[in-house]
């Protein structure tokens, strides 16, 4: 089923990126491209107004960016715990473990650096995570083992209306997700100039991809 959405979905995919890059390319022949280059960007964004939540959770994809918003937002009082997927079982891990030699995956350092950060309760996440689509079930059952009604969920800002979707479908009727990108002062993603870069580019193109797919798959989300 779902490569035959992604047949379906590929002439529209190649025609949005023709039309971004077409865009992109030509900035600097028309500025009034630019609010439709941000409204692109921003499409790809979302802010929940956070409240205090019963644990902080960091994605998979935010990385030390994530580690260091969680932090902030232990020492502003928005919880007093964080939470971190284990991801998937590394093979290469594995074989460090094996030969004796200490091993830190992403998960370990990741626990390293929110206690040198002055968090002290920091729980990690069971469960195979290979990206976004298993974040939803994973969190979804692990919120409901601890009886958790509300988490924040931080991610990189040009993921975090995809993930927001994801998360609605899978904790819907159980625990509210407040998603919240990471601090500006950890850019990733800018939406406000992300043409102006390769990477820029390149993020934008990929993740409104991944968001129209999520879109025709999921209309209601």
């Amino acid at each position: 089923m779902q490569k035959l959405i992604a047949r379906r979905l590929s002439w529209p995919v190649m025609v949005l990126v023709v039309v971004l890059l077409g865009a992109a390319a030509g900035i600097s022949i028309s500025a009034t491209r630019r609010p439709i280059l941000r409204a692109a960007g921003w499409a790809l964004v979302v802010n929940d107004r956070i409240e205090p939540a019963d644990t902080i959770v960091v994605s998979l994809e935010a990385d030390g960016a994530g580690v260091l918003e969680a932090a902030d937002l232990i020492n502003s009082g928005m919880a007093r715990r964080v939470a971190i997927f284990t991801g998937y079982p590394d093979p290469v891990a594995r074989e460090f473990i094996r030969r004796g030699v200490p091993y830190e995956d992403e998960a370990a350092r990741s626990v390293r650096q929110l206690r040198s950060l002055g968090v002290e309760t920091i729980d990690q996440i069971p469960g195979s995570v290979l990206g976004t689509e298993d974040e939803g079930p994973v969190l979804a059952a692990w919120c409901n083992r601890q009886g958790f009604r509300s988490v924040i969920v931080v991610s990189t800002a040009d993921h975090s209306r995809r993930l927001r979707r994801v998360l609605h479908r899978s904790l819907k009727g159980h625990t509210r997700a407040m998603i919240h990108p990471a601090s500006a002062r950890f850019p990733h993603f800018d939406p406000d100039h992300w043409w102006e870069s390769r990477g820029g580019v390149r993020v934008a193109i990929e993740e409104l991809e991944k968001l129209l797919l999520d879109v025709l798959r999921h209309p209601i989300s």
